[in-house]
């Protein structure tokens, strides 16, 4: 027979004993807002950003909503979001009763969602980590994002492999331009706003990333905001004589006609030698996948040759 002093002591021994599988089993990550605590592989995910999703869609994860839906198909384009995803608001004004009804494990967030953090965190196990924000390195925070997300779905490999194929990609676009002899001129990589002002892309912004990979100097030297570009009038680009202009699509319907009689652009000399390069739409908010994306395009854009115009 036990005394009352041993069976309380093997009682305790006992429920600990059944403990240990829920703790063995429950992890934790530090985050921009705490610590995230999980006790089993999410399954149902929804990302508020498109940073976030495509990361998702990158470790083989289709999320089961997200923030401006319609909208990733048109900028980011790839990795494409497949059909049946729902939609739940803005990137700026989610929906928290969509989020709700949707039942997710996980949400992924930006600091941009720091006032309803409190709010997720009620619905489900909020992770909230910022690409873009003052002093970050977005290539490298992008990657970092798709380690930790790796390991939180039990997709440590996929995440490696995935790294790992844009580093190749990287590589071998450099060994292109490098053989053609390209790599001699800086390149100005930048969005037309409208006839007279572009959105230049800065060396602390996501596509530097891409230049440097590939043995390109920035044509535009000065630091922009923290999304990593500046808008300046198309007199700016004049001082840089030597640069070469790579113009990322889309542009504004008539632009074309408009430049051609435009004295600041008929001005700027890499018009006039003909090396105006016009590459396919490329996010530049995203994460590591539109390295990828630019450092291909970019590649085959000034393989092809330039003209004195866009399209």
């Amino acid at each position: 027979m036990f005394t009352r002093s041993e069976r309380f002591w093997r009682y305790s021994a006992a429920l600990l004993l059944s403990l240990v599988p829920i703790f063995a089993s429950a992890a934790s990550w530090q985050h921009e807002q705490g610590t995230l605590t999980l006790e089993k592989t999410p399954e149902r995910v929804i990302a508020l950003n498109w940073a976030a999703t495509e990361a998702l869609l990158l470790l083989g994860v289709t999320p089961i909503g997200v923030a401006d839906r319609d909208g990733y198909n048109v900028w980011v384009k790839e990795p494409e979001l497949p059909e049946g995803v729902a939609n739940i608001g803005t990137r700026v004004a989610p929906s928290l009763e969509a989020i709700a009804e949707l039942k997710p494990d996980l949400i992924v967030t930006s600091s941009e969602m720091a006032p309803a953090a409190n709010l997720l965190e009620r619905i489900a196990p909020t992770y909230v980590v910022s690409v873009y924000k003052q002093g970050s390195r977005p290539f490298e925070k992008a990657s970092g994002m798709l380690t930790t997300l790796g390991d939180m779905l039990n997709r440590e490999k996929r995440a490696e492999a995935v790294l790992n194929d844009i580093d190749q990609t990287l590589q071998a676009q450099r060994r292109r331009l490098e053989n053609a002899g390209l790599t001699d001129r800086p390149v100005a990589l930048m969005n037309f706003l409208d006839d007279r002002h572009v959105r230049v892309y800065a060396p602390n912004g996501l596509f530097q990333s891409a230049l440097n990979a590939l043995g390109l100097e920035n044509a535009w030297p000065h630091s922009g905001n923290y999304w990593g570009f500046s808008v300046v009038g198309l007199e700016a680009l004049a001082p840089y004589r030597d640069s070469r202009i790579v113009v990322i699509s889309p542009t504004l319907p008539g632009l074309s006609d408009t430049l051609a009689n435009s004295p600041f652009w008929t001005y700027l000399p890499p018009v006039q030698r003909d090396q105006v390069y016009q590459i396919d739409p490329v996010w530049p908010f995203g994460g590591v996948f539109p390295v990828k994306r630019l450092a291909t395009l970019l590649a085959d854009g000034l393989l092809a040759g330039g003209s004195d115009n866009v399209r």
